[in-house]
């Protein structure tokens, strides 16, 4: 079997399907996709398609270390997030070709089920207490908000209070058993996140998330120090070298690789099996689309340390397609007592609707994310 096509479909709300179509008539689906910035990472397939037509497709580690290791600049969001999508596509061949789910490749499944979460409140979090309920009624056991709009280096504690009103609201109304995870987003820095996590402890979170950029992971230490509060972080790191570092520390309680920006199932049962080893827990991040959630699953089906799946219906982000528009039998995704099934077709387990596909490609999107300022005019992270 020989690679014969890579076809690539910019979709809205945000995403880019990659299609690649062998000599033989089976074809995989894969997700290279980053965020605000498809465009960049189309030409990085465009490159890639270069290397990878007429090979085989069965041969994936080969594969994933030509395209990593061949080339003298390697790593980062582009290049990893182009890798993952091909490593995706091709891992769905091979089920296919074989008759079985990628989990049964990578040794089997270790579950029958992982437990999911839901995102309330928005980029500038608010209604988060009617939000939360609504999830609990859905059947959702845990969602994640935003912490914060705007900050400073250092702020006024109003700021501070407003995360404490928002995060007591849902707790009150959802109870002491429901999960809740406040990602920071990389919006605060260390002083601030200092104050936060301190603050926060006595409403007993899932995690605080990126409480700081991954460039400063180093004052994950004082953080560790000042609360109990589980630290989660790694969806804007890489490879499993991004990721060593960062767990011989000893600071960090949950890892969130993205299967769509990390070098794709291959690069993230590794990463998994790495955090295993240092007694680390594993959500993979997954705000995007069918085909990214899909590939998580499989890698949830084989990390013993996976506890918590992401994933996008109803975000924010969604606007005009939603998680399920793009898939033959949306069912395959369905939600019960706060847990998502594995799939069990061949390959990732779900059937894309190319049809509908190609006509939103024909849409297309130009998503980015928003530029904020503060009250002093300097841009702020977003």
């Amino acid at each position: 079997m020989k690679i014969t096509q890579l076809e690539l479909f910019k979709v809205p709300p945000r995403w880019l399907f990659l299609k690649v179509t062998t000599n033989e008539g089976l074809v995989g689906w894969g997700e290279p996709i980053v965020e605000g910035h498809a465009d960049t990472v189309a030409a990085a397939m465009r490159e890639i398609e270069e290397v990878v037509i007429g090979q085989d497709p069965g041969r994936i580690g080969d594969i994933w270390q030509q395209l990593y290791r061949s080339r003298f600049y390697r790593g980062g969001p582009v290049m990893m997030s182009a890798i993952a999508g091909l490593d995706q596509a091709l891992w769905d061949i091979k089920g296919k070709a074989l008759g079985v789910p990628v989990y049964d490749l990578l040794g089997g499944a270790v579950r029958d089920r992982i437990r999911i979460y839901s995102w309330i409140g928005g980029d500038r979090p608010a209604d988060v207490a009617r939000d939360a309920q609504e999830k609990q009624a859905l059947g959702f056991s845990a969602i994640k908000m935003n912490a914060t709009e705007e900050m400073h280096f250092i702020d006024s504690f109003d700021k501070v209070q407003a995360v404490i009103e928002r995060v007591a609201a849902v707790r009150a109304v959802t109870g002491p058993g429901f999960g809740i995870g406040v990602d920071f987003h990389g919006r605060v820095h260390k002083p601030m996140a200092k104050v936060l996590a301190r603050e926060l402890e006595p409403f007993h979170l899932l995690f605080i998330e990126e409480p700081v950029l991954p460039e400063n992971n180093e004052a994950l230490r004082e953080l560790a120090h000042l609360s109990a509060i589980p630290i989660a972080t790694g969806e804007r790191m890489y490879s499993r070298w991004d990721f060593k570092q960062l767990l011989s520390d000893g600071y960090v309680d949950i890892i969130q690789p993205d299967v769509s920006h990390a070098g794709g199932i291959s690069e993230v049962v590794h990463i998994a099996a790495m955090a295993e080893a240092y007694d680390v827990a594993l959500a993979p991040h997954c705000p995007l689309g069918p085909i990214a959630l899909a590939a998580c699953l499989q890698v949830d089906a084989v990390a013993y340390n996976a506890f918590i799946q992401e994933q996008s219906l109803g975000i924010h982000y969604n606007r005009g397609n939603d998680l399920l528009d793009y898939l033959a039998d949306p069912g395959v995704f369905r939600y019960q007592d706060g847990f998502v099934s594995l799939p069990t077709e061949p390959g990732l387990g779900i059937t894309i609707q190319e049809d509908v596909v190609r006509a939103a490609a024909a849409t297309g999107h130009d998503w980015h994310n928003p530029v904020w300022r503060r009250d002093d005019g300097s841009i702020a992270e977003w």
